[in-house]
């Protein structure tokens, strides 16, 4: 099972990290990075075979794939956003990490006012005139 790797090498990782810190605190810093990158790397494949499914879905329903692509970088913005402001805060820069997540928020929303406005003209087409 993927959980139980996945688990295994952040609670390795976590022992290092706890003993290098009070002798390196670089070096645990920079372990905390790489283990973090080494989960986001061995999950891509399964966010692959997720993000195909879906485009098949899409395509069956008739759906146009600008709104399936701009929903898979909205998602793509939050996750990685979120991956490197936890880097920063691991780091100790609670501020930096905090204008990550802004731009990140910031970033999604203007990704997201295209569809947005669809849903308003969809409903506005539903109601009674």
């Amino acid at each position: 099972m993927e959980i139980i790797q996945i688990v295994g090498i952040g609670l390795m990782s976590t022992v290092l990290i706890l003993v290098l810190k009070e002798q390196k605190p670089m070096f645990a810093f920079l372990l905390a990075a790489a283990t973090g990158i080494l989960i986001f790397l061995f999950l891509i494949g399964k966010i692959g075979g997720v993000i195909s499914t879906l485009q098949r879905l899409a395509e069956s329903s008739g759906m146009e794939t600008v709104y399936l692509k701009t929903v898979f970088k909205i998602i793509g913005i939050a996750y990685i956003a979120e991956f490197g402001a936890q880097i920063v805060r691991d780091a100790g820069q609670e501020s930096i990490a905090s204008k990550i997540e802004l731009a990140g928020k910031v970033l999604i929303m203007t990704l997201a006012v295209p569809i947005i406005g669809i849903i308003i003209e969809t409903v506005m087409k539903l109601l009674p005139a």
